[in-house]
């Protein structure tokens, strides 16, 4: 029987994030000033073909799958990585920080869109904050640190946009956020979970120390609809 995190996209847009969910039983994707996701249920020829005909002309999406894809022509593959996924099983949080943790708001926008165009931790748009949760790290009125939260494929819950400037690297911010969101989400409940790169070796590094264990490699296809 599939895992529901073998098919994290569509399994969260069916349950914890419908609410920003568009499409139908066969495909959905997400708003895309939210999130540039889609996820079918089989990711089959004719869930391709039916996320072709539902969605807006010339759409980009980024798809998860556990396996190498036939990719239907009308979609154009603009990128792939292999990403790992990792999942926190333990029952336990890790121990809070005295440091002071700041949440994030609308008028944030501008400071986190610069700070994850600078360190690239993934797609981070305007409304990807209405994901909600997201935390960060301030020197003054600078925004140093940040990480939130994005798929919710009930009961996991996915940590993302974990990014740190550069000239704060070295100080534990990313581990005090990403501890502050284990908390969180445990205390839901739910089961944290994250994706990384498969070449990013501090940062598994990191989320092993953290308590993360690798569950699955996944690959990642950024896709754009094509003009017929």
């Amino acid at each position: 029987m599939e895992h529901i995190l073998d098919n994290p996209i569509f399994n969260a847009l069916v349950s914890g994030n419908e609410n920003f969910a568009a499409g139908n039983d066969r495909a959905k994707f997400f708003s895309p000033d939210i999130a540039l996701f889609a996820g079918m249920k089989e990711y089959s020829q004719n869930d391709f073909n039916v996320l072709f005909r539902i969605s807006p002309a010339e759409s980009i999406f980024i798809l998860f799958a556990p396996a190498e894809l036939q990719i239907p022509d009308q979609w154009k593959v603009t990128r792939q990585m292999e990403i790992l996924q990792m999942v926190y099983d333990r029952t336990t949080p890790p121990p809070a920080t005295d440091h002071s943790i700041t949440d994030l708001q609308e008028q944030h926008v501008p400071d986190m869109l610069a700070l994850t165009k600078m360190t690239n931790p993934g797609p981070f748009l305007p409304g990807t904050i209405r994901f909600g949760n997201y935390k960060g790290i301030f020197d003054g009125n600078r925004l140093v640190a940040m990480a939130g939260q994005r798929l919710q494929p009930t009961p996991y819950i996915e940590i993302s946009a974990v990014c740190t400037h550069p000239d704060y690297v070295g100080k534990g911010y990313a581990g005090m956020l990403i501890a502050d969101q284990i908390r969180r989400i445990l205390a839901g409940p739910g089961i944290p979970f994250l994706h990384v790169r498969d070449d990013n070796a501090i940062a598994g590094k990191l989320y092993q120390k953290l308590g993360f264990r690798a569950r699955k490699k996944l690959t990642a296809f950024v896709v754009q609809k094509q003009v017929l």
